[in-house]
Protein backbone atom coordinates (compact mmCIF):
# COMPACT_ATOMS: atom_id res chain seq x y z
CA UNK A 1 0.00 0.00 0.00
CA UNK A 2 1.38 3.38 -1.48
CA UNK A 3 2.00 5.87 2.02
CA UNK A 4 -1.24 8.19 0.38
CA UNK A 5 -3.33 5.32 -0.58
CA UNK A 6 -6.66 5.18 1.81
CA UNK A 7 -8.59 1.96 1.63
CA UNK A 8 -12.38 0.68 2.78
CA UNK A 9 -12.26 -2.51 4.26
CA UNK A 10 -15.53 -4.47 5.14
CA UNK A 11 -16.91 -4.93 8.63
CA UNK A 12 -15.33 -8.41 9.29
CA UNK A 13 -11.93 -7.58 7.61
CA UNK A 14 -9.06 -9.01 9.66
CA UNK A 15 -6.49 -5.90 10.71
CA UNK A 16 -3.80 -6.60 8.21
CA UNK A 17 0.07 -7.18 9.93
CA UNK A 18 1.47 -4.13 10.45
CA UNK A 19 -0.98 -1.66 11.04
CA UNK A 20 -2.20 0.07 14.22
CA UNK A 21 -6.00 -0.56 14.73
CA UNK A 22 -7.08 2.86 16.73
CA UNK A 23 -10.42 1.25 17.31
CA UNK A 24 -14.13 2.34 16.53
CA UNK A 25 -14.04 6.32 16.36
CA UNK A 26 -11.18 7.03 18.25
CA UNK A 27 -10.57 10.52 19.73
CA UNK A 28 -8.90 12.86 17.36
CA UNK A 29 -5.66 13.25 19.62
CA UNK A 30 -5.07 9.71 19.62
CA UNK A 31 -5.14 9.53 15.87
CA UNK A 32 -3.14 12.43 15.34
CA UNK A 33 -0.07 10.69 18.09
CA UNK A 34 -0.64 7.44 15.99
CA UNK A 35 -0.18 9.14 12.63
CA UNK A 36 2.97 11.65 13.92
CA UNK A 37 5.10 8.45 13.05
CA UNK A 38 5.32 6.02 9.86
CA UNK A 39 2.11 3.96 11.43
CA UNK A 40 -0.49 2.72 9.29
CA UNK A 41 -3.76 3.49 10.99
CA UNK A 42 -7.20 1.50 11.24
CA UNK A 43 -10.03 3.22 12.36
CA UNK A 44 -13.64 1.08 12.57
CA UNK A 45 -17.25 3.59 11.45
CA UNK A 46 -20.31 2.12 12.47
CA UNK A 47 -24.23 2.80 12.05
CA UNK A 48 -27.10 1.01 11.25
CA UNK A 49 -27.99 3.83 8.37
CA UNK A 50 -28.84 1.75 5.36
CA UNK A 51 -28.28 5.28 3.30
CA UNK A 52 -24.71 7.13 3.36
CA UNK A 53 -24.38 8.23 6.98
CA UNK A 54 -23.73 11.82 7.00
CA UNK A 55 -22.35 12.01 10.58
CA UNK A 56 -19.93 8.85 9.16
CA UNK A 57 -18.64 10.49 6.35
CA UNK A 58 -17.80 13.48 8.16
CA UNK A 59 -16.03 11.50 10.78
CA UNK A 60 -14.06 9.54 7.92
CA UNK A 61 -12.88 12.90 6.21
CA UNK A 62 -11.71 14.65 9.37
CA UNK A 63 -9.49 10.77 10.09
CA UNK A 64 -8.57 10.65 6.66
CA UNK A 65 -7.15 14.29 7.39
CA UNK A 66 -5.29 13.11 9.96
CA UNK A 67 -3.85 10.94 8.27
CA UNK A 68 -5.57 7.05 8.89
CA UNK A 69 -4.63 4.90 5.62
CA UNK A 70 -7.38 1.95 6.62
CA UNK A 71 -10.74 2.41 7.27
CA UNK A 72 -13.52 -0.46 8.62
CA UNK A 73 -17.04 0.26 7.57
CA UNK A 74 -20.63 -1.30 6.90
CA UNK A 75 -21.02 -2.46 3.23
CA UNK A 76 -24.27 0.48 3.23
CA UNK A 77 -21.30 3.13 3.30
CA UNK A 78 -18.49 1.46 1.62
CA UNK A 79 -19.14 3.34 -1.50
CA UNK A 80 -19.61 6.71 0.01
CA UNK A 81 -16.46 6.93 2.30
CA UNK A 82 -14.49 6.14 -0.89
CA UNK A 83 -15.79 8.91 -2.67
CA UNK A 84 -15.17 11.10 0.40
CA UNK A 85 -11.58 9.45 0.70
CA UNK A 86 -11.06 10.54 -2.81
CA UNK A 87 -12.53 14.39 -2.06
CA UNK A 88 -9.99 14.55 0.67
CA UNK A 89 -7.22 13.35 -1.69
CA UNK A 90 -7.56 15.19 -4.26
CA UNK A 91 -8.03 18.52 -1.01
CA UNK A 92 -4.36 17.36 -0.23
CA UNK A 93 -3.04 17.33 -4.01
CA UNK A 94 -2.38 13.74 -3.44
CA UNK A 95 -4.52 12.74 -6.05
CA UNK A 96 -5.86 14.90 -9.17
CA UNK A 97 -9.46 15.52 -9.57
CA UNK A 98 -12.05 13.09 -11.16
CA UNK A 99 -12.93 16.19 -14.16
CA UNK A 100 -10.72 19.44 -14.51
CA UNK A 101 -12.76 22.72 -15.93
CA UNK A 102 -10.87 25.76 -16.96
CA UNK A 103 -13.41 28.73 -16.43
CA UNK A 104 -13.67 31.74 -19.40
CA UNK A 105 -14.86 34.95 -17.57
Amino acid sequence: MGMQERRVLSPDAPVPDGVVDAGTAPATSRIERLTAGDAVVLVTLETDAPEPDPALLAAASVYAWLGVKLFRVPESQADAVREVLDMVASIEGTRPPAVSRRGLA
